[in-house]
C-alpha cells in the first residue's frame, strides 16, 4: 500500500513546520498522506503500508503509554522508526552506550530515584564535574539540570553556582516524582555558536542546521510542547560530520530511516554529541531545499522493496 501515516499529537500538528513539506513531497512521489494523531483510538493502523513518527511531541508525560502504542502499531504496519529504536532512544541513557562505543559526549552525571540526590549534587559542584557518568571531566560556572527522559527542553534549566539552591529544588522535585535526572556542564561556546543539527535521512548525512541557545539564565521552565527555536541553515564542518558519523554508526540497532545528531563543542572546541534524536526529531527541511523530495522518494523506495509477506520487512525499513 502507498498510503503513508505522518504521525503527530493534537497539539503539534499545525506547530510542526516539517509536516506540510513531507506531505507534499510524498503526494506529489505518488503517495496518498494523512496525518493521524497516535493516540487516537478510532485509527486503524493496518490501513497504512507505513506508519512514519514525526510530531508526536506530547509524549513524555505518557511514556509508557505511548512506547506501548509503538509495538502495537508496528504489529498492524511498518512503524519508523521501529519501537526497539523509539525505546532506546526516549531515555537519554543511551549517551552511556555512545560514549561506550567511544563517541564523545556531553560531560553527565546521572542522578537515579533512590540515590542520594543531594550527596550527588554536592559532589557534582565541588569536583567540577569529575564524578561523571559519562564524559570528560571539565570545570564550569553554570550547569544544566533536566530529565532522562524528555523533549522540547521541558523542564530543562541553566544554573549558575550563586542559584545552586534552586537547582538543588528542582532536581529533587523531578528526582521525588521518579524521574531519572541529568547534570551537566553548560558548555558556554554555545552561546556564540549555537548547536549543530546533522541531518541523516535514508541512511545517508542529508543536511545540517544551526540551532540557537535555548537555555537563559533565570528563564523560567517551558511551558507548551517545546521552547521556541531559531534555526538557521548550516553547513557542518569536517570534525562535526565526523562526530555526528561516529554517533550515527554506533546506533545499536540497524541503520534507522532518519536521525538528527545535536552537536555543541566543549571548551577545547571538539563537537560533542548532546543529544541522539531518533523518536519525533524536526528535520529542518526547509532549511535543506531538495531534502524532503529525496527522503519521500527514498521512503517510497523502501517501501516498495519491503515485502508484506516477508516477516523480516518490518526490519528493512530500517536499514
Amino acid at each position: 500500500m502507498r498510503r503513508i501515516a505522518l504521525v503527530t499529537a493534537r497539539e503539534a500538528l499545525e506547530q510542526d513546520p516539517d509536516m506540510p513539506l513531507m506531505a507534499s513531497a510524498l503526494r506529489a512521489a505518488g503517495a496518498a498522506v494523512e496525518t493521524p494523531c497516535w493516540d487516537d483510538p478510532g485509527i486503524d493502523w493496518s490501513r497504512y503500508g507505513m506508519a512514519l513518527l514525526r510530531s508526536t511531541w506530547d509524549y513524555v508525560d505518557r511514556v509508557d503509554e505511548f512506547l506501548d502504542w509503538c509495538e502495537r502499531c508496528a504489529s498492524m504496519t511498518r512503524l519508523l522508526n521501529p519501537p526497539a529504536v523509539v525505546r532506546w532512544n526516549t531515555d537519554k541513557h543511551y549517551l552511556v552506550d555512545l560514549a561506550r562505543a567511544g563517541v564523545p559526549v556531553v560531560p553527565t552525571r546521572f542522578v537515579e530515584p533512590g540515590d542520594d540526590a543531594d550527596a550527588t549534587f554536592d559532589a557534582f559542584l565541588a569536583s567540577g564535574a569529575s564524578s561523571l557518568t559519562v564524559g570528560e571531566p571539565c570545570e564550569f560556572s553554570e550547569f544544566v539540570v533536566k530529565p532522562a527522559i524528555g523533549a522540547g527542553s521541558r523542564d530543562a534549566a541553566r544554573y549558575g553556582r550563586e542559584a545552586a539552591g534552586q537547582a538543588r529544588a528542582h532536581l529533587l522535585r523531578l528526582v521525588e516524582a521518579g524521574r531519572s535526572v541529568m547534570l551537566q556542564p553548560y558548555l558556554e561556546r554555545v552561546d556564540r555558536n549555537g548547536e549543530t543539527a546533522v541531518l541523516y535521512l535514508g541512511g545517508r548525512f542529508s543536511h545540517a542546521a544551526r540551532k540557537g541557545p535555548l537555555l537563559r539564565p533565570g528563564a523560567a521552565l517551558v511551558e507548551g510542547l517545546f521552547a521556541p527555536e531559531d534555526i538557521r541553515a548550516r553547513a557542518a564542518d569536517r570534525a562535526e560530520l565526523e562526530a555526528a558519523a561516529a554517533a550515527y554508526a554506533a546506533i545499536p540497532f540497524d541503520p534507522p530511516i532518519y536521525a538528527r545528531i545535536d552537536l555543541l563543542r566543549d571548551a577545547q572546541g571538539t563537537p560533542v554529541v548532546l543529544e541522539l534524536e531518533l523518536t519525533e526529531p524536526s528535520l529542518f527541511l526547509a532549511h535543506a531545499p531538495g531534502a524532503a523530495e529525496s527522503f519521500a522518494r527514498q521512503l517510497l523506495r523502501t517501501l516498495a522493496d519491503a515485502s508484506p509477506s516477508d516477516p523480516s520487512s518490518m526490519e528493512a525499513l530500517s536499514e
